[in-house]
């Protein structure tokens, strides 16, 4: 079983950065998918970024990040990242990684194994 914590939030001013981890412990299978949600309170968890781990390279990203946000990863530190540019005050949210066993990224909840327990990121003057 896979254990995923999650680590980097923080406060930020608009237009700043923040790089946030997903740190994977416990043994893993030798491919799956790694997922970015983000959720306010009383709305649905959102999908933000994803991106297979071994096998075939994929990475995705919602619209609402497109340009500013990249996912990415660190195979010897069992690590994602989800770096974060020109953070506006709707980024403001509980941040949380995925994995999903065997089965590549999917933009919907459900289809997750795995959850970390989130970070907050919090956009504001």
């Amino acid at each position: 079983q896979v254990q995923l914590v999650e680590s980097g939030g923080g406060l930020v001013q608009p237009g700043g950065s923040l790089r946030l981890s997903c740190a994977a412990s416990g043994r893993t299978f030798s491919y799956y998918g790694m997922g970015w949600f983000r959720q306010v309170p009383g709305k649905d968890r959102e999908f933000v970024a994803g991106l297979n781990w071994g096998g075939g390279s994929k990475e995705d990203y919602a619209d609402s990040v497109k340009g500013r946000f990249t996912i990415s990863r660190d195979n010897a530190k069992n690590t994602v990242y989800l770096q974060m540019n020109s953070l506006k005050s709707e980024d403001t949210a509980v941040y949380y990684c995925a994995l999903v066993y065997r089965r590549g990224y999917s933009r919907a909840p459900s289809s997750y194994d795995v959850w970390g327990r989130g970070t907050q990121v919090t956009v504001s003057s």
